[in-house]
């Protein structure tokens, strides 16, 4: 049997694994050609706005849309060799799916600390 783990041990594992970025840096590294995936609900993008440029999927289906070998991949993220930087609304769900998305073969996949909050916080750019 699988020895039981807490949310905060697995958010603490998938954060070793990963170069986190800042949303400066991450901003940076997007106008140099990497890809920011918004996860951010629906409602939460329509809400507070979105990132220019970034590509918004649903946590739901971000595995599926990024593995090439999926049948349901989505071309514009489905580079293994590509860097993927996820973004959620504050920087939790988005380091357990950058994580997931290296078990998958992305090794550049990483996340932005803070989300989306940090990225507004920071007055980086925001589309209503």
């Amino acid at each position: 049997m699988t020895e039981r783990r807490t949310i905060g041990e697995l958010l603490e594992a998938a954060r070793g694994r990963l170069d986190r970025l800042t949303p400066a840096a991450a901003w940076a590294e997007a106008q140099a050609g990497s890809i920011i995936v918004d996860t951010r609900s629906e409602d939460a993008r329509r809400r507070e706005g979105t990132i220019p440029g970034a590509i918004a999927i649903p946590l739901s289906v971000l595995y599926w849309r990024a593995d090439p070998t999926s049948g349901f991949e989505d071309p514009r993220i489905a580079d293994p060799d590509r860097r993927l930087i996820i973004l959620c609304a504050h920087g939790f769900s988005s380091s357990l799916a950058a994580a997931t998305l290296r078990d998958l073969g992305f090794h550049r996949a990483t996340d932005v600390d803070g989300g989306f909050e940090a990225w507004a916080e920071d007055g980086l750019p925001v589309e209503a």
